[in-house]
């Protein structure tokens, strides 16, 4: 009876807390423990309806990369001019999902699990690293910020917002979403064509040509021919 309490009470080894691996690389250990640490907080403070439905909500956009592809869209239809540049970067969230789904494959780290505290949304896959909204946000928000640099402090904090969200609703290890956050970034930095703020003018004055400049006279022409100007001239 003793011994199915005690069984019934042992929680889950987690990551990092094996003792041999612990004394292999103490380094990597503590790195788990704070790594988990920094989780239960996120995950167990600061809640209540309104946060946790504001979290919510966060995730929700950020699923897939919908809130940047609606962003680059919505740019694109404003912004005839640099329609083109506007597509470009929201492409870059989808794509960079896909590059984060095949380095999920390679690692195989499965996202984290909080005794009585269970996960406050659904994933489409149980692995963890690194964080596909982390990703996708830093790579949308880089390269629409390299579009128009006036905008990079929003297109940076709703990403920022919605990298907070992941481990708040106990998606993530904290270490899942900065490596996303920097493959991310990485990703948006690499896309090319998007630098550049100014756009072509729409005044018709714009797509005027400049006047000709033609060359000055030669100095016999300008002096009458006799080599005093036309003022001084008999």
């Amino acid at each position: 009876m003793l011994k199915s309490q005690r069984g019934a009470r042992r929680l889950p080894r987690l990551p990092g807390r094996d003792p041999i691996k612990r004394q292999r690389n103490p380094v990597l250990a503590r790195l788990a423990d704070l790594d988990q640490a920094a989780l239960r907080a996120l995950r167990t403070r600061a809640h209540g309806p309104v946060p946790d439905a504001v979290m919510k909500s966060l995730g929700a956009i950020g699923e897939w990369g919908a809130v940047w592809i609606a962003t680059g869209a919505s740019a694109a239809v404003v912004d005839r001019a640099r329609s083109g540049r506007w597509l470009a970067a929201a492409a870059t969230a989808p794509a960079a999902i896909g590059i984060n789904f095949a380095i999920k494959l390679a690692v195989g780290r499965k996202r984290p699990l909080l005794e009585e505290h269970p996960p406050l949304a659904r994933a489409p896959t149980k692995l963890s690293f690194p964080s596909a909204h982390a990703t996708s946000s830093l790579a949308a928000a880089t390269a629409l910020g390299r579009v128009s640099p006036q905008g990079r402090p929003v297109f940076y904090g709703l990403a920022a917002a919605i990298c907070l969200s992941r481990p708040y609703l106990g998606m993530h290890y904290p270490s899942d979403v900065v490596a996303g956050a920097v493959l991310g970034t990485l990703l948006g930095r690499a896309v090319p064509g998007l630098d550049g703020d100014s756009a072509p003018s729409s005044d018709p004055d714009w797509q005027r040509p400049a006047p000709a400049q033609h060359p000055p006279a030669p100095r016999d022409q300008a002096a009458g021919g006799n080599g005093r100007p036309l003022s001084q001239a008999p």
